[in-house]
């Protein structure tokens, strides 16, 4: 029975590595540089994977919590476009976020207790409206940029800003895995 069970995983995960290596690619989407370009392609890949695995939840689904501990599925996409936004003034303007800003985003971007308390009651595509604002803004400032600054250093660190969109694709790809958990868990 272990054989047959082996099998069966081996072959699924081939099959599932298989099927997304001939039915997508990274390539740089139109009016991008190369490098900047497949990095959009990657971090649109995972916020469309999202998207496919919560765009039908009901409204029990998007408030459910895991445990006291936890965050709703909405406050995750709150903190991926939180997130997002940080990088933005942080690459783009070289700075931190404007009293302003801190307003609009860090109880997304800090999550736990005030995050429960104002990320429920909405659908999910009020969460994917504020995420899909902040994406267009990353996407038309990204266009005006090219690998030589991609490759560049922010200032002051050692950091280079291809690293810091990396970091901004690899957060959000960890969020998806606890999002897929998150949504596995919710009662149908």
């Amino acid at each position: 029975m272990k054989n047959i069970q082996a099998f069966t995983t081996t072959t699924f995960a081939f099959l599932l590595i298989s099927y997304h290596s001939f039915c997508q690619e990274i390539k740089p989407p139109k009016g991008y540089s190369n490098d900047i370009g497949n990095m959009v392609a990657m971090l649109d890949d995972i916020k469309g994977r999202i998207h496919r695995i919560t765009m039908n939840m009901n409204q029990d689904q998007v408030d459910f919590l895991l445990d006291e501990n936890a965050n709703r599925i909405g406050a995750m996409i709150m903190h991926l476009a939180a997130t997002e936004a940080y990088y933005q003034v942080f690459t783009f303007e070289n700075r931190e976020f404007n009293d302003v800003e801190k307003e609009k985003w860090m109880t997304g971007l800090m999550l736990g207790d005030d995050a429960r308390e104002e990320f429920k009651g909405k659908p999910i595509a009020y969460y994917f409206e504020i995420w899909d604002e902040v994406r267009n803004q990353t996407k038309e400032l990204l266009k005006e940029k090219d690998d030589k600054w991609f490759a560049s250093k922010a200032k002051g660190t050692q950091m280079n800003y291809y690293w810091a969109w990396f970091h901004v694709m690899e957060h959000q790809s960890n969020h998806m895995g606890q999002i897929a958990l998150l949504r596995s868990r919710v009662p149908q």
